[in-house]
Parts: C-alpha cells; structure tokens; sequence
C-alpha cells in the first residue's frame, strides 16, 4: 500500500485527495517536526516552510507533513471546498506522486481564541540523518469510518454521551494503531500524541488513550481543546514519532 516519494525521501500512506494517512522517512533521513511560534495564514506558511527548507540545503519536496488551525469546524460541503483549494497549492508545487497526495496533514479548530482564517501551526519534512531510527507521523484522524467525507460514515453522529465518547475514542485509537502499522512504525518509537477534542477528558477516556498507547504512554499525550475540522465529528488524533523538533 505504501508509495514511495523518491525526491522527498520518504514513503506514504495513501489517503484520500486533501492528505495522504501517514508518512514514514526512508532510511539514512528522518522526519523533522516544526512548529511556528506565531500562526501564519496557512499560505503564508506554505511560502515560509519553503523558505526555510531551501535555507536548510532542502527543497519543497522533502514537506512531508503540515497542521493547520481553522476558525471553526465546516460543514461537509464547506470542508470540500477549503480542500479545494489546499490541494490546488499543492498540485501547482508539482508534489503529486502517481496521482496521490503525499503531505500528512492535521487540521482542527482550538475553542479557545481561534483564529480569524486558516492558519498553520506547523509543519514537517524529511532532513539527512546519521541514525537509523525509524520516523514517522499519522494525520490527524476523527471517528470517520473509511475516511469517506460523508457524515452517514460519523460513528454514532449526534450523540456525545459518555458511551459514545469513549467508542469514537476508541475508533480513533484504532485507525491510528492501523495506520501505523501499514507504515512500519510501532508505539515504540512514538514520540506525540495529541488528542483533539472539547469534551472532558475523564478518567475513564484518558485510560481508553492510555491503554491504547503501550510502551508511548509513558509520554502522556497532549489534549488540544479543539474540535474537528468537520461539524459533528468530536474526538480527532494525531501521532508522531520524531528526534528533532524546532520553533520557528
């Protein structure tokens, strides 16, 4: 299932058309993850991982992931045409491979203190490495099944109770152990994981996370309080597991 980005030096998942599932680096590299302190308009953070990969001796091809920041959650149809146009900028930098999106991609919206438009809060790429350790990320994911952009595909749409929380968690934690898998990565070698959700993260749902994250869970996770990019999906995750982080 895995393509292989020859110029990015790296390998990935593929997903549906706005982001691929996962990337994991290719061997003698690893996957470096950056964060911008401020939050540019997410174009504008496009122009500046490219500026700044360049500045490193890279070239836009070894983008192998990026997080956005949207000012609240779509509806289906207006998460259809903001992918759009993301995977318009993609296609005009020319880093399609076999037709497939390789760029790992979360995109949620914080409940506190938003912002205005679409930002980016950070990004990753694919550097030189002397080790061998293996690297890699998973795209943010919700209780989505197939990972259709079809709100009938929404485990238990509408219904927040606590049960319902803890089988979309559990959906989630899921996807993110299948993902990781089909890339060759393992708990591990997790480094992250965030948790994106606006529903109180009890004792009974942090132990759905926990128990999920085997010998990862001595690193905790890290509970964002945001919601999904779409309106009825609640609990969203992302995972990586990375040597290198820098803030930009």
């Amino acid at each position: 299932m895995l393509i292989h980005n020859e110029r990015g030096r790296y390998k990935f998942l593929p997903g549906i058309d706005p982001y691929s599932c996962g990337t994991i680096a290719d061997g003698s590299h690893e996957i470096v993850h950056a964060t911008f302190l401020d939050q540019p308009q997410w174009e504008e953070g496009f122009a500046r991982a490219d500026s700044y990969l360049q500045d490193a001796g890279l070239d836009r091809f070894a983008l192998c992931g990026v997080e956005l920041r949207c000012p609240h959650p779509y509806p289906m149809d207006g998460f259809i045409e903001f992918n759009n146009g993301y995977c318009e900028l993609l296609r005009s930098w020319g880093l399609h491979v076999e037709g497939k999106n390789p760029i790992a991609r979360t995109n949620v919206a914080p409940a506190h203190d938003p912002p205005s438009v679409t930002t980016m809060h950070g990004f990753s790429f694919v550097s030189p490495s002397s080790t061998d350790h293996t690297t890699f990320l998973i795209s943010g994911a919700g209780e989505l099944r197939r990972g259709d952009l079809d709100e009938a595909q929404i485990v238990r749409v509408g219904d927040i109770s606590a049960e319902a929380m803890v089988e979309k968690a559990s959906f989630v934690q899921g996807i993110m152990e299948q993902r990781m898998g089909d890339l060759g990565g393992s708990w591990t070698e997790v480094t992250t994981v965030d948790v994106y959700t606006i529903h109180l993260l009890d004792q009974t749902l942090s132990q759905v996370v926990l128990r999920g994250m085997g010998r990862a869970s001595r690193h905790g996770f890290r509970w964002y309080c945001s919601r999904p990019p779409v309106v009825d999906i609640e609990f969203e995750m992302d995972i990586r597991g990375v040597r290198q982080e820098v803030y930009l």
